[in-house]
């Protein structure tokens, strides 16, 4: 077993972009079933930077939160951001199957479906994605970028157990709001996901996104880098995260607990 902390992303590939090395251990394409790294979309080669970059192509000036830490990379997303839900749920058991073998201690999952289609497909894929916290696996998802309205978080992040985050309005996104249909609080927490810096699926530069698909493996990446130096129980970083939050003026059902101190939550 890999004595380093592997993260999970289920996104839309990764391209082995120097910052990761020989990092990404374990690469799965539910799209077109390619066998090595690739990402025809940018999203989740962007994502995957934010969480575990080490800056290398710019000289240590861009670097994701865990620089140390391994990645799975789980392609259910197309060249267009698309994808189903029969394929994540597919990924998210993979993930169960294969998470000793890789180490994988935590998942970022930065996209989402709204509230609309069929509700029983909702309901597979948010056990799916329960199942993994209950393996001990510290489970991040975005709220989505389909506010402002209340119960707009995307789903899986209105899973009740999982680490829902949601960032403050960018001029160009407003992040999902709860709470859910079952009346859960959500988002748990918020982080900027406005303009952010990350590894760009073409040659080894970089690109800016913005929205809670860019909150989210931020919150993702420091809880890899807190895991690297103690073995916390899913319930634990969550109760941690809480402690690290500060309430701001914004609406309850936008920011939870408030706006994470990220360097609080990592040195505590």
């Amino acid at each position: 077993m890999n004595k380093l902390i592997a993260v999970a992303v289920i996104d839309s590939g990764i391209y082995p972009h120097i910052d990761f090395k020989n990092r990404i251990i374990a690469f799965k394409d539910y799209i077109a079933r390619k066998r090595y790294p690739y990402d025809d979309c940018g999203h989740g080669t962007h994502v995957s930077g934010i969480i575990a970059g080490d800056g290398t192509a710019s000289h240590g000036r861009i670097k994701g939160l865990c620089p140390q830490a391994n990645l799975v990379s789980i392609k259910v997303l197309d060249k267009y951001g698309n994808g189903r839900i029969e394929n994540v749920i597919d990924a998210a058991e993979w993930i169960s199957k294969n998470k000793d073998i890789y180490n994988i201690k935590v998942v970022n999952i930065s996209f989402g479906a709204t509230t609309f289609g069929e509700r029983k497909d909702h309901k597979a894929l948010e056990q799916a994605i329960e199942k993994l916290w209950d393996e001990n696996i510290s489970v991040v998802a975005a709220a989505g970028n389909d506010g402002p309205l209340k119960h707009s978080v995307a789903i899986p992040g209105t899973c009740r157990k999982i680490i829902t985050v949601g960032s403050p309005d960018g001029k160009d996104f407003f992040s999902g709001r709860g709470p859910t249909n079952e009346c859960i609080v959500k988002p748990e927490l918020i982080v900027n996901g406005s303009y952010i810096y990350s590894c760009s699926n073409t040659g080894n530069s970089y690109s800016v996104k913005s929205g809670t698909s860019m909150s989210a493996p931020i919150v993702s990446g420091a809880i890899a880098n807190v895991l690297s130096n103690k073995p916390l129980t899913p319930k634990e970083i969550k109760m941690r995260l809480k402690y690290c939050c500060t309430k701001k003026a914004l609406p309850d059902n936008l920011q939870g607990w408030g706006l994470l101190n990220i360097q609080q939550f990592i040195n505590i």
